[in-house]
This record gives C-alpha cells, sequence and structure tokens, in this order.
C-alpha cells in the first residue's frame, strides 16, 4: 500500500465512521475533512473541521502509513505541522509527538476500509498492462473517459504555457521577444529545439527587427549566429558572401560569439529537419511578418495559421542544406506535419500564455478549438487508448492523452484519474 490510497480513502471519507475514536480513546467526528495539498510542502490537508470529544477544532491533517512516519520526516521539528489538529494513519506504531513534546491525536484506518476497494487498489497498482486500467476500461461510461480528456488537455497547454512564462520572465516580460523564442523552439523541433534557443540568446529580437526590410542582411545574421557559416570548405560565392556580411555586423553590433557546431544535431536526421534547412524556414517567417504576434493573433482558421508559417526561404536555402552543400532534393516551405506540429507546440501554448496574462479565456478558448480543427495524431499512445473506447478525433483529443499517459498512467496515478476514481467507486460496497 502507498500513501496516495491513504490521501483517496480520506479526501473521499471511504471508511467506516462508526464508533470514530483516537487511539487513546477520545470519540472523533468529521465535520470536514479538510482541504487536499498536491504540494509537497507542509500538511497533506488544511482547514479541516474536526470535533474530538466535544471540542471542536480547526486546522490541518497529516496522513501517514505508520504513524512513526511523523518522526522520520521530523515533523516534530517542523513549526508548519503546529497546527495539525488529527493524524490520520493506516497503524500506530509509536505515539506521535508534537514540537513541544505533547501526543498528537492519531485515527487509525485499518480494518475500517472496505476490501473490495483495498483489492480495486491493488490491482490498479500492480497492473503490468501500458494502462493500468486497460483490462477494465470497457466497464467505464464514455462520459468520464471524455471528462478526464477536458481535464489532461488543458493540464498539458498549461504545463506548456508555463515555458512561455518563463521566457517572458527571462525577457523581461517583453512579449514580442517571447514569441520569437518559442516559435525559435518550435522550429527546432525535438532534435534542435535546444539549438534554436541558442540562437535566440546571440541573436535578440531586437537585432531582427532592425533587419526585418534587409534580406540579406538578416539571412547573414540568421545563419552566422547560428555559427553556419564559421567554417566553408567550398568556393560557394553565395555563402562567402554571407559570411563577410555576417563579419560585418558582428562587429558593427559587437554581437556575442556564434553557436558551434556542437549546438546541432546533424546525424540521423531525414533531410528536411537538417539545421539548415529550418533555419531557412525560419527565417522566411521572421522576413514575413514584421510583428509576430499581431499577426498571428489575427489569424482565425486552422489554414490560416498554416498560411502563417508556409513561407517559402530564400532560393538558395531551397536548394542547399547547408552553406556550400547542394542537396539532390529541392526543399522549399514548411510541410503541412510540421505546420500542425508547430501548430500545437507554438501557437496553442501561446495563446495559453497570454490567456493567463491578460485574464482573457477568449484565448484559451480559441486555443482549443484550434487543436479541434488539426488531424488528429497518430502514434503509439492514442493507438492505444483508442482501442480502450477513449474518443480520439483531432489533435486536441491526441493531446489530451499523450498527457493522460505521461502524468496519470505511466506513473500510475489512478486515484487522481476520473477513470481510476469511478473504477474504485463500482468496488464500494453500500451499507
Amino acid at each position: 500500500m502507498k500513501e496516495d490510497f491513504l490521501h483517496y480513502v480520506w479526501r473521499h471519507q471511504y471508511f467506516n465512521k462508526e464508533q470514530l475514536r483516537t487511539t487513546t480513546g477520545e470519540e472523533v467526528t468529521i465535520l470536514h475533512p479538510g482541504f487536499y495539498n498536491r504540494s509537497d510542502a507542509g500538511p497533506d490537508f488544511s482547514s479541516a473541521r474536526i470535533k474530538l470529544g466535544e471540542t471542536e477544532w480547526v486546522g490541518s491533517v497529516e496522513i501517514h502509513l505508520s504513524s512513526s512516519d511523523w518522526r522520520r520526516h521530523h515533523h516534530q521539528r517542523d513549526a508548519k505541522y503546529n497546527q495539525v489538529v488529527l493524524h490520520v494513519v493506516w497503524q500506530e506504531d509509536e505515539v506521535a509527538l508534537r514540537e513541544e513534546g505533547t501526543s498528537m491525536p492519531t485515527l487509525e484506518l485499518q480494518g475500517r476500509v472496505q476490501l473490495p476497494l483495498q483489492a480495486q487498489y491493488q490491482e490498479l497498482l500492480w497492473s503490468q498492462a501500458v494502462i493500468p486500467c486497460a483490462p477494465q476500461a470497457h466497464l467505464i461510461d464514455p462520459i468520464y473517459k471524455a471528462s478526464m480528456l477536458d481535464k489532461t488537455l488543458l493540464e498539458r497547454l498549461q504545463i506548456k504555457a508555463d515555458l512561455v512564462v518563463e521566457r517572458m520572465a527571462q525577457s523581461k516580460q517583453n512579449w514580442e521577444s517571447t514569441v520569437y523564442q518559442t516559435m525559435a523552439a518550435g522550429f527546432g523541433f525535438k532534435v534542435n529545439q535546444d539549438g534554436f534557443l541558442f540562437l535566440t540568446q546571440v541573436l535578440p529580437w531586437t537585432l531582427i527587427q532592425r533587419y526585418q526590410k534587409k534580406p540579406s542582411q538578416l539571412e547573414a545574421l540568421v545563419f552566422g549566429q547560428a555559427g553556419l557559416l564559421s567554417d566553408i570548405n567550398s568556393p560557394d560565392e553565395y555563402a562567402v558572401q554571407l559570411a563577410k556580411e555576417h563579419q560585418y555586423l558582428s562587429h558593427k553590433h559587437s554581437l556575442e560569439e556564434p553557436l558551434t557546431t556542437k549546438a546541432w544535431n546533424m546525424l540521423r536526421l531525414r533531410p528536411a529537419n537538417f539545421p539548415g534547412i529550418r533555419l531557412g524556414q525560419f527565417l522566411a517567417v521572421l522576413l514575413a511578418h514584421e510583428h509576430l504576434w499581431s499577426t498571428l493573433v489575427a489569424c482565425t482558421t486552422a489554414k490560416e495559421f498554416e498560411e502563417f508559417f508556409r513561407q517559402s526561404p530564400p532560393s538558395y536555402w531551397q536548394q542547399h542544406y547547408a552553406p556550400g552543400k547542394k542537396s539532390k532534393q529541392t526543399f522549399s516551405r514548411v510541410g503541412e506535419e510540421s505546420i500542425q506540429n508547430l501548430l500545437i507546440n507554438v501557437v496553442a501554448p501561446l495563446y495559453i500564455a497570454y490567456s493567463r496574462r491578460t485574464g482573457d479565456y477568449l484565448y484559451q478558448d480559441k486555443a482549443i478549438s484550434l487543436l479541434e480543427q488539426i488531424p488528429k495524431e497518430n502514434n503509439k499512445i492514442t493507438r492505444l487508448y483508442s482501442s480502450l473506447g477513449f474518443q480520439h478525433k483531432s489533435a486536441a483529443d491526441s493531446q489530451a492523452l499523450i498527457g493522460l499517459y505521461q502524468r496519470y498512467c505511466q506513473p500510475k496515478k489512478c486515484l487522481n484519474c476520473v477513470v481510476g476514481h469511478r473504477l474504485m467507486k463500482q468496488h464500494l460496497t453500500r451499507p
């Protein structure tokens, strides 16, 4: 058994309350179990109302498997735990003491929780299936599955938005610079995301703005600061001219040292993902839109968003994957699948972060609406859930399913899941 099971039992009050007494025989009446503390700091439940004997107490409730965990966790030395009015344990193996040395009122739950409920918990906990509830998922009404997906979609979007908020703090609340950095990370996709983010540090948004109407100079800045013009072993005149232009601009603006080739992943990539190709496509977007956010926020349909990103890079980068290295195939605009990835991982999180920044939930609705317009993702995780009867019609569902897997199923946090909770309730017998 894990402590989270006791948290679950206490939160929902799934235990026998007849003749409820502390381990010292004092009568216990639970007026309110308190509010669950999901952080790791402080007691497990706050603002509980507990009646001990004839006295009503308002304070915190701390939960452990064994009462000795109170001492092992050093709560007797932590002032935050002085407000605890009831110690709830599975079994008492020693008397828990407060900071001043007095004993803590303790309620023991062993023998009060129904065996079918314990058995269902153990079945989920010990399940060898990738999705712990897979053998029983067919028992759950689709409405509860849909409810959980609504929850995990928002959670996943909020997690991605957290990164946007962090970038905004680093850029001193400059929103346009934040959009630039987030978009750069998106163009790096998984393989070169770090490289693109490093590029935004050595090539700030203020300089991008200054040269947006000077294509050849901005091209030199982007590829030069990316470190792709530093070692040209080719008589390619165009690449050599770019390198000279970058050297001049670098000196003029006292730029930081360019990245090195070590910043880029070059191995086992599809040609379309080569850094030079992606940088050319990113450059095309920077050249096409003087104001990134105002242009982006004016888009209302998936097609308009796609047109925002579907820009043609300079002709040289349509035929070269690196300076002086001509490709056997032509690369032009970003492909449809890549654009969908950008909408999911760039645009939607930006909308959520902007919603938090302004307090306008319209942008949160726009993020969800956008994801609902994008075709569903097809991967190992989404296929697993589809086979279990979970809705999967759009990218909104795909993102929700990925969030469900990563935050609940993989770490087996079934007791915090709507589906897991319904399964537990079905094994709760009524008197």
